[in-house]
């Protein structure tokens, strides 16, 4: 299983850096995992909705590049289906039989994810109605997929 993490934007805290890492790290037993960042698209202090749309389809554009005909696409999104750990897990291992091998996992950036990247999308998750920071998403993204890995192997870790 192959999987993509694409994110729109740099991780700038070093308590994030610190937190990707060490999910890195844990789950190089389980997958390759690559995050491919795009450059977040500048805008003005106090924009007006239509400049914020403006920024949200640019940087669908640039994540719709980086993702292939064959890939699983995975949404985030705070509209998107709230689901738990094992429904994610299932939803995974489901796409993985249909012949799946390839995983990809789209953040967008400060204003949300773009209408076309969630249709191009086979599923769109909410981890919450709460509204995270983009960044915060990545680590706890990693921290979900590391937790899928052990449900899928019934290994301990899964609560």
């Amino acid at each position: 299983m192959k999987i993509k993490i694409l994110c729109v934007g740099k991780i700038k805290e070093h308590y994030l850096k610190e937190g990707i890492d060490e999910f890195l790290k844990r789950l190089k037993v389980y997958s390759k995992i690559d995050i491919i960042e795009v450059k977040e698209t500048k805008i003005k202090d106090n924009p007006r909705l239509i400049e914020i749309d403006e920024v949200i389809n640019e940087e669908g554009h640039k994540l719709i590049a980086l993702i292939e005909k064959d890939d699983f696409i995975v949404t985030l999104d705070v509209n998107g289906q709230e689901i738990n750990n094992v429904e994610y897990t299932e939803i995974l291992q489901k796409a993985w039989l249909n012949g799946y091998s390839s995983f990809v996992f789209v953040i967008g950036g400060s204003y949300g994810i773009s209408k076309e990247v969630i249709k191009r999308g086979n599923f769109n998750w909410s981890f919450s109605k709460l509204t995270y920071t983009h960044q915060m998403i990545r680590l706890l993204l990693l921290e979900q997929i590391y937790r899928g890995f052990r449900i899928i192997n019934n290994e301990p870790y899964h609560k």
